[in-house]
């Protein structure tokens, strides 16, 4: 069961109201700016779920994923991207990731999503 979010997005607006949207529904919700920071957070609180955006400063969205899905601690950590950009999806999947939303995106459409991977 997903209990545990965390979220990476460099536009912080973004980041603030899906987690308060997402803490709506119950979840325990993990903010990251800083895809910098992200994998030794990810190491550190174990999250039961990365919604993670694709297009962010630094490290990439799609370059997180790869790492996660090739290290064996991470690899079954369920992945959903989202991005704003009409090509992000293939760009998501081809990546490993378990699930893609575009934004704007609904958070019951968001919800749905997360449920289906539980």
């Amino acid at each position: 069961m997903i209990k545990t979010i965390m979220i990476c997005d460099d536009d912080e607006g973004i980041l603030d109201i899906t987690g308060l949207l997402l803490e709506s529904y119950g979840y325990h919700v993990l903010l990251e700016p800083n895809s910098m920071h992200l994998l030794p957070r990810i190491a550190e609180e174990k999250p039961d779920l990365l919604l993670i955006d694709i297009w962010m400063p630094f490290l990439m969205g799609d370059e997180i994923v790869r790492i996660l899905k090739s290290n064996k601690e991470t690899a079954r950590l369920p992945i959903i991207m989202f991005s704003a950009s009409r090509e992000s999806e293939q760009i998501a999947l081809e990546a490993g990731a378990d699930d893609y939303i575009a934004k704007p995106f609904s958070i019951e459409d968001l919800n749905r999503k997360i449920l289906a991977l539980e």
